[in-house]
């Protein structure tokens, strides 16, 4: 599996990206700028779209897809020349809010369908810890007949594409890979180096990947609550939050204040901590009673942003 690497600069092997959403397509195209891609999705008239240079997502101009050597397919077919996967769909939530892995593990049977000895499959979707090696592989194992580690690698590598946001795009991010041993975990990160200028962490294992995700999404929730509340109080007192923040984030070591679609609560934070601390988890954004709170607060706040004609902050990218 060691020369995986070289074929693929060689063009002699492909990449294929599972999934072409808002995150998937720009990994995909990046991709492709370097080495041969296969860029598959489940929705025909989406690659149909894509074929035209027309991003369904609307994130991307027709340039973006220019001098790129990919194929967009929504044939099973396409895939069994493919010898590195990524994964990134989305994982929804249901109504109660618990996490839907359908798409992830209904990606996986793709995956699995077509899975050759020495492969190597990523995962980028949203999960908790753990999700990768007990849901994944399992399924792929057995829809492959290949046996985990000794016939094919697996890795994950979170997403951190950021909607609409020009500045920090997918190649000036900070990569997290890992692998499910040292070999793979350094192939993983010198493909992605391919495109990826910011550099890439190689983490010690999968489930650190996994959870440093979490942690990521967490800071974001806790954020978002935190100036939810202190909105309110700021409101009574007929100080503008949005002029707060503008001060607040003079100072270094604050966060960046969460903008656009983001003030909507990351629900995975309730879903996927418990699994991490156990039923007695006393993290304030693990509460379900409190997600209604933060939905009627969203509301609050662009009602508020609105009257007071103050969007510096809503209008954002997230």
């Amino acid at each position: 599996m060691s020369n995986l690497y070289d074929r693929l600069l060689k063009k002699e092997a492909k990449l294929a990206v599972i999934g072409l959403g808002y995150v998937g397509l720009p990994i995909a195209l990046a991709f492709a700028r370097k080495i041969k891609v296969v860029g598959f999705d489940i929705n025909q008239k989406r690659v149909d779209m894509m074929r035209r240079g027309e991003d369904p997502s609307n994130e991307l101009e027709a340039k973006d897809f220019e001098g790129c050597d990919i194929h967009f397919t929504a044939d099973l077919t396409d895939l069994k020349s493919v010898e590195f996967f990524i994964v990134a769909v989305p994982t929804p939530i249901d109504s109660q809010n618990i996490p839907d892995l359908g798409p992830l593990l209904g990606a996986t049977r793709t995956v699995g369908q077509v899975l050759k000895k020495n492969d190597y499959v990523v995962y980028e979707s949203t999960v908790y810890p753990g999700c990768t090696e007990e849901d994944c592989v399992p399924l792929l194992e057995r829809l492959s007949n290949l046996k985990f580690v000794d016939d094919f690698k697996v890795g994950y590598s979170p997403e951190r594409i950021n909607p609409g946001d020009k500045e920090h795009t997918l190649e000036s991010i900070v990569k997290v890979s890992s692998g499910c041993d040292a070999e793979s975990a350094e192939i993983i990160a010198k493909v992605y180096e391919l495109v990826v200028k910011a550099g890439v962490h190689r983490a010690a294992s999968i489930k650190v990947a996994e959870a440093a995700k979490i942690i990521e999404n967490t800071q974001r929730d806790v954020n978002i609550a935190l100036i939810n509340e202190l909105s309110i109080i700021f409101n009574r007192m007929g100080i503008n939050t949005y002029d707060v923040l503008e001060a607040a984030g003079t100072k270094w070591e604050l966060p960046q204040v969460p903008t656009g679609t983001c003030w909507r609560p990351l629900h995975w934070c309730g879903s996927l901590l418990p699994r991490l601390q156990g039923e007695g988890t006393r993290i304030p954004c693990a509460d379900h009673r409190r997600w209604p709170f933060r939905e009627r607060q969203h509301g609050r706040l662009r009602g508020q942003a609105d009257r007071e004609e103050d969007h510096r902050f809503w209008d954002q990218p997230c």
